[in-house]
């Protein structure tokens, strides 16, 4: 058996967003984990979003804002819910359960929210369950064994079992144990600062400060403009909590350019940066993801998965370009001249 190929492990934070071009919509979102019973209770996801036009003349204009408040149990399944703005289904989706069976569900239920702020937080409730329990590794010395302990209890989940999800987890890789499940003995993590910039503190929705005990957020931003006749995509996301050391921690981190052709819709071009990854194998996935140039990024919410599947893609960057499917939305708003 190969060993999957490895590169020095990715440590290195984009730092804070760009400073908002004239003429530039910008999507934040955040979505906040807490434990207020402590690991391997029930928990509280409360999720954020905003769309903020930024006009040539200067100043701002939100044009769309979002949020949700679930109650998820420790299998990830949706115990509560309310979601802004109201949706009289929104009930429909309590008892089930984060991954491919929460899209699903959100897609037959919800699809009518497709492409706003609302529709880009609940889609991204599976993957922020998934990661979120991390934080806990810096706050905890028996967290791996208090997590294997919880997988044992859930129902219907891998029991650990990692082997092939992802290209960070391909097999005969560095990260997996000889049983596949993970080895966090060699897995890596980076301190970051805010994602705000102090030049334009209007550039993210507001988000409440973190701090002194165990809570998770993954964070997105994507910002589209016109430049040299086609649209323009600057996407960030990361996943990070506070540590007891009183900074942040992160153990996610991408950034992803892009240029779409307005008309058609079709990607045209595709860099994916990964700054911070927690094993050897997983930025293998960023040269991978060009495979997705040439196809309609309206449809990179199914397109993804069924293009970066497996050891070829990696879930949190195919999330990031999966939720590049609202870009010809937001493009819409976007303001014509200069």
């Amino acid at each position: 058996m190969n060993a999957p190929q490895q590169f020095p492990f990715a440590r290195q934070s984009a730092g804070p967003a760009p400073l908002r071009r004239p003429g530039s919509i910008r999507r934040t979102t955040s979505i906040d984990s807490d434990w207020p019973d402590g690991f391997g209770q029930p928990w509280v996801m409360t999720g954020r979003a905003r769309d903020l036009l930024t006009p040539f003349e200067g100043g701002d204009t939100p044009l769309a804002e979002g949020g949700f408040r679930i109650l998820a149990s420790p299998a990830r399944e949706i115990l509560e819910i309310a979601i802004e703005p109201e949706h009289p289904r929104a009930r429909e989706l309590v008892g089930v359960r984060a991954g491919g069976a929460s899209r699903q569900a959100l897609a037959e239920i919800l699809g009518d929210l497709s492409g706003t702020p609302t529709f880009q937080l609940l889609d991204d409730y599976a993957g922020a369950s998934l990661v979120a329990g991390w934080i806990w590794s810096r706050w905890s010395d028996d967290w791996h064994d208090r997590m294997a302990s919880q997988r044992q209890k859930s129902p219907g989940a891998s029991k650990g079992r990692m082997v092939n999800i992802c290209t960070g987890f391909a097999e005969g890789g560095s990260s997996l144990n000889e049983d596949g499940s993970v080895d966090h003995s060699d897995q890596s993590s980076t301190e970051v600062g805010p994602l705000a910039n102090p030049e334009d503190p209007q550039g993210w929705h507001a988000m409440p400060v973190q701090e002194g005990r165990p809570l998770a957020r993954r964070a997105r931003r994507i910002d589209v403009w016109r430049a040299e006749g086609v649209l323009k995509v600057d996407a960030a996301f990361q996943d990070s909590g506070p540590n007891p050391q009183g900074s942040r921690t992160a153990i996610h981190e991408y950034r992803v350019y892009g240029e779409i052709e307005e008309g058609s819709g079709r990607l045209l071009s595709l860099q994916a940066l990964p700054h911070i990854l927690p094993f050897r194998e997983c930025p293998g996935a960023s040269m991978k993801a060009a495979r997705m140039v040439g196809k309609p990024v309206g449809d990179f919410r199914q397109a993804v998965l069924d293009t970066l599947v497996g050891t070829i893609g990696c879930t949190h960057l195919n999330d990031v370009l999966r939720a590049l499917a609202d870009v010809p939305r937001l493009a819409r708003s976007l303001p014509r001249g200069g």
